[in-house]
């Protein structure tokens, strides 16, 4: 469903985003635009002269309170690419910029895109405060998971809970099953575990086409819907019951406007492949474009040699107990094998032009619904609930 304001749009049984939401979306948008054209059109992103109007508007007012004295809501961002990353370096400065919120940032030290849900038990977290202009800011050694349910315990921060909480901007889109082992779509739905609605957002990155600058452009086409969320997050009708999936399509500047999106079954082929610990350089040269990539290779093939041959030098073999025809002991060699495994892209033969990738695809900006409910319909349900009859009743 793609938002155009100078329609009338009515919220069906469906349509898991209410209608103040919509209209709300619609009105900012609209607003952006000078009050007319189509949201679904050639959107335009904002310029740095709107985030400067909006600051003169606000007058002598404290960084922290609002132009009617009142305290400015929280807005905590995460991601799961590490707290120097340019999509959360470029979202924190948009958000600062607009002036509508106060912004705190709790994001994991490294790189932690693909670790899905995981928390981290029975090890210490450490959180370490990072200069970032306009934020409080802190890094941790654990996972986008860790970071949120941290930032909202209260023990990290001495201010008051977020309004909101933002995951991204991630490099690479989070359609489909894709969600799964995304760190930034998990962060996002901690949040929402914790009764604080969410955000995750990503760009659909394309490798040798898309650059840094992107990430700006991505900023400035979700700022009005970011807005739009604060907004009706303080009146009390944002969704409650679900978290929004926002992707961005690979040229954010061209987009043709926001969709509202339903999740889809696409996913990355996983690809494993088997790496030999004694792999001569050269070999390894020849699997990579990228030199960066290749050096990166070498070290951590040369590492894994290096421990095949530690392990090798304390214990070669195992003794094990066998009843054997001789009645001697047999010798078991201990065999390692190394893997590695890479996402591929596929192609995807579904064209319901209402799925997150498709509309991705096709240059819109998708909003996908996601809930913490994991039901299943009505015809799974039933089909389970034959199996598990049968299965308890010996097939009688």
């Amino acid at each position: 469903m793609a938002m155009n304001p100078e329609e009338t749009e009515t919220t069906t049984a469906t349509d898991p985003l209410p209608s103040s939401l919509v209209a709300n979306i619609q009105s900012v948008l609209a607003a952006r635009r000078g009050g007319g054209g189509a949201v679904h059109g050639d959107a335009k992103p904002v310029e740095e002269g709107d985030a400067a109007a909006t600051s003169s508007s606000s007058g002598a007012a404290e960084p922290d309170a609002a132009a009617d004295g009142s305290e400015k809501p929280i807005v905590l961002v995460t991601n799961a690419e590490g707290i120097r990353s340019p999509g959360l370096t470029s979202l924190v400065d948009g958000l600062v910029r607009g002036e509508l919120c106060r912004v705190s940032v709790c994001a994991p030290e490294s790189d932690k895109s693909t670790s899905g849900h995981s928390v981290t038990v029975r090890e210490t977290l450490a959180a370490t405060s990072v200069e970032i202009t306009g934020a409080s800011a802190f890094e941790v050694s654990g996972t986008p998971a860790d970071c949120v349910s941290l930032a909202l315990s209260g023990a990290l921060f001495s201010s008051t809970k977020p309004a909101l909480v933002i995951s991204g901007i991630s490099r690479g889109s989070n359609c489909g099953h894709q969600m799964i082992y995304s760190g930034a779509v998990a962060g996002a739905r901690e949040a929402l575990l914790c009764g604080i609605p969410s955000i995750a957002i990503s760009l659909n990155w394309k490798q040798d086409e898309s650059q840094e600058s992107d990430f700006t452009d991505a900023v400035n086409v979700c700022i009005p819907l970011i807005h739009a969320a604060i907004k009706d997050i303080e009146k009390g009708v944002f969704p409650k019951s679900c978290l929004l999936n926002i992707g961005i399509p690979s040229s954010p500047s061209t987009n043709k406007g926001f969709k509202l999106t339903r999740h889809s079954q696409w996913r990355y082929a996983p690809s494993w492949q088997a790496i030999s610990a004694n792999k001569r350089p050269s070999q390894l040269m020849a699997m990579h474009q990228s030199i960066g990539i290749q050096l990166a290779q070498l070290g951590r093939d040369a590492s894994a040699a290096a421990a095949v041959r530690r392990s090798s030098a304390q214990r070669k073999t195992v003794e094990v107990e066998s009843v054997a025809p001789a009645g001697k002991p047999e010798s078991q060699e201990v065999v390692k094998k190394l893997f590695r495994l890479e996402f591929l892209e596929k192609g995807h033969e579904d064209l319901d032009e209402d799925l997150d990738f498709r509309a991705l695809e096709n240059g819109f900006i998708s909003v996908t619904p996601i809930h913490l409910q994991l039901y299943v319909e009505s015809e799974i349900q039933s089909s389970a609930s034959d199996w598990l009859s049968s299965a308890l009743t010996g097939g009688e």
